[in-house]
């Protein structure tokens, strides 16, 4: 009697271990893969594809992407350089549709460039946004961005009271066919130099937002020119470049130069006096807005989703307020 006890006992100790397996798996399954470990919450998988880690606004957005994404336990990110190679960034689209991410956010190096690959993105069901620049015209993407019009405008209409009479300027741009390069560049004509039909261009190039490219430009346009009242840019970086080809040159210490971005190398060139505004693009508000559409876009809350931020424009008498802004996030080292 005891030994047939003893028997029945073990079998229900085996079965009940068995009962427990077959609740462990089920558990594993429903938290694993795309679902949350403590939730049992989906999770997404986002990939955030950066037009150049070495520019310094994108490098900036690219990290306040990040930290952004850290407040979302539902998203899981993942960021990719472009390099500043339309070849490069194409490719990594196509592998974030091979790899399955169920949301793309592309950061264009040359938005007509990316637009077949962002469209691909759309037709293999997955989410994109496209942001710094919009691709417009997408049917299905969602875009976060700025204004570069008003960006360049802010600039453009300060400008028609500072630049002298018959001053002497030169322009550089960012890619031809970028939608803030070519926006920001009509911004100015149509703002300024069709208004002061007085002021002279006496060089203008594509830098392609890059400071060694404009410096070099710059070099040249100084060895041309016995005197350059301003520098208009399309971007800090390169104003920046500009200002460091004549940083030693006393002929041209009096020089104004505009840009666009709100970079913390812009903010101490404005502090010192050797950088005259720039167009506040604010790479924490674009995050916030890019981390908050794909989460609406992911969760079914939204379709489609067009958004923009603001354009302050920052010069001597309010760059302090923004220097603290960036050195409480940490971005001024």
């Amino acid at each position: 009697m005891r030994k047939t006890w003893i028997t029945l006992v073990s079998m229900l100790l085996v079965l009940g271990l068995l009962a427990g397996c077959g609740n462990s798996n089920t558990s594993s399954s429903s938290n694993s893969g795309a679902q949350g470990s403590n939730s049992g919450e989906k999770v997404y998988k986002v990939a955030y594809i950066a037009r150049a880690q070495s520019d310094s606004f994108a490098a900036w957005l690219a990290n306040a992407v990040k930290e952004e994404a850290k407040k979302y336990p539902n998203i899981k990110l993942e960021v990719f350089d472009g390099q500043a190679s339309d070849d490069k960034e194409n490719s990594m689209i196509e592998n974030a549709i091979t790899n399955k991410f169920d949301l793309v956010i592309v950061q264009p190096n040359n938005g007509e460039a990316q637009r077949p690959y962002v469209e691909k993105v759309i037709k293999a069901g997955i989410y994109a946004i496209t942001t710094n620049a919009r691709i417009s015209g997408i049917e299905g993407a969602s875009t976060v961005d700025a204004d570069p019009y008003e960006q360049a405008g802010v600039n453009a209409r300060a400008a028609l009271e500072q630049i002298p009479q018959n001053a002497k300027v030169v322009v550089l741009n960012g890619p031809s066919g970028n939608f803030h390069a070519d926006k920001r560049r009509e911004s100015w004509q149509k703002e300024f130099f069709d208004k002061r039909p007085d002021v002279q261009i006496v060089g203008e190039q594509i830098a392609n937002w890059n400071k060694d490219e404009a410096m070099k430009y710059m070099e040249d346009w100084v060895q041309a020119n016995d005197k350059i009242d301003a520098v208009v840019s399309m971007n800090d970086n390169m104003a920046a470049g500009a200002i460091e080809a004549v940083k030693d040159n006393a002929k041209f210490s009096s020089m104004l130069a505009y840009g666009v971005d709100g970079t913390a190398e812009a903010f101490q060139l404005i502090k010192e006096g050797k950088m005259t505004s720039t167009c506040l693009q604010n790479a924490f508000e674009l995050a916030e807005k890019l981390l908050d559409t794909s989460n609406k876009l992911l969760t079914g809350a939204e379709k489609q989703i067009d958004t923009d931020i603001g354009n302050p424009l920052i010069a001597k008498d309010n760059v302090d307020e923004y220097i603290a802004l960036l050195e409480k996030a940490e971005a001024l080292k």
